[in-house]
Order: C-alpha cells, then structure tokens, then sequence
C-alpha cells in the first residue's frame, strides 16, 4: 500500500509534473481562502473584477496556461447547492477567468448527485494517480493540501469525477438559481 503523504506540496508543483489530465471536484457552497475571502466580501458590496485579464491574471493562471499548452486536459467540477449560496454566484461571475487560462469548468446541482459515491473531500486528481486533498476548517479556511497515490483511492477520485462531469453542465449554459 502506498500511504498518504503528509508533506508540504502545492498545485504548481504537481501542474509542473503533470503530462496528460489535472482535474478539480469542489464540493462545498462556501469557502473563505486568504486573499479570496476579501475578494469576495468586496464583491459582495458590489465591486467586480475587471474583464481584461491584465487586471486579475495571476500564478494560478499562468500555470493552468502553461499545462494546457503542454496538452495536460484541466477541468473542474463543481457540486452545487439550489438555490446558490452568494458564494457560488461569486464564484460563477469569476469563472471567465478560469476559462480564460484554459480550464473547462461545469456544475452539477447537489440533488443530482445524490446517488454518486463521493470522496469525504474536495480534491485534485492528476494523471488519474496523484490525489491533492484540500482539506478545510468549519468556515472555509485552508486546513492545508495532502498528498495520496494510493490506487484504490485515485480510482475512487476519478469515478467520482467523471461521474459528476458526464451530469454536469458547462459553466457557459449553467443558469444560476
């Protein structure tokens, strides 16, 4: 068995090791992450980000860019309650930017995926073998990322996600609620 490792390890790093797929599967209707949960307080008053890419584009972006230039396939899946919570209206009005670096991104209203077996986490899957747990505090917070190559778990993850891919619908169509 592989285990778990419980090491210092980020999103870059594995984008960086990345060869064919990098998938994301969000699970919660709110999250309150550093810099995102001033962002989202702002928006919430009413300010909104600018559209030219100048104005927001950021690491994040320049990685997703960079691997998909190289081929890796990047998508992201969110699980959603309706109606939305203001977060996830937050996060639907941002998602151009996602899809501006290159990520395909769809939503699956929670009641339709009551009857698929999901991971107890949000979490990144790469290659179909590396899983990224992202791991949360009761409001939102980062409770930091763990690393996981164990086989059975990652066919789990991927289940999962291609699962919630196959009934989601993409973000361009998704009509918030």
């Amino acid at each position: 068995m592989v285990p778990v490792l419980r090491e210092a390890c980020d999103v870059a790093d594995r984008l960086g090791v990345t060869h064919h797929t990098a998938v994301r599967l969000e699970m919660r209707d709110s999250y309150g992450i550093g810099e995102e949960a001033a962002e989202f307080e702002r928006w919430r008053s009413g300010w909104r980000p600018d559209p030219d890419p100048a104005t927001w584009w950021s690491d994040f972006h320049t990685w997703v860019r960079d691997a998909t230039a190289r081929g890796v396939v990047f998508r992201r899946a969110r699980i959603v309650s309706e109606p939305v919570s203001p977060y996830i209206r937050y996060e639907h009005a941002c998602t151009y930017q996602n899809l501006a670096a290159g990520e395909l991104v769809r939503r699956l209203p929670r009641h339709k995926a009551s009857d698929i077996a999901l991971p107890g986490n949000d979490f990144w899957l790469f290659d179909g073998r590396v899983i990224m747990w992202n791991h949360f505090t009761g409001e939102g917070g980062s409770a930091g990322p763990e690393l996981d190559e164990r086989a059975e778990v990652a066919k789990l993850c991927a289940s999962a996600f291609d699962a919630v891919w196959e009934r989601a619908t993409p973000h361009e169509e998704y009509q918030i609620r």
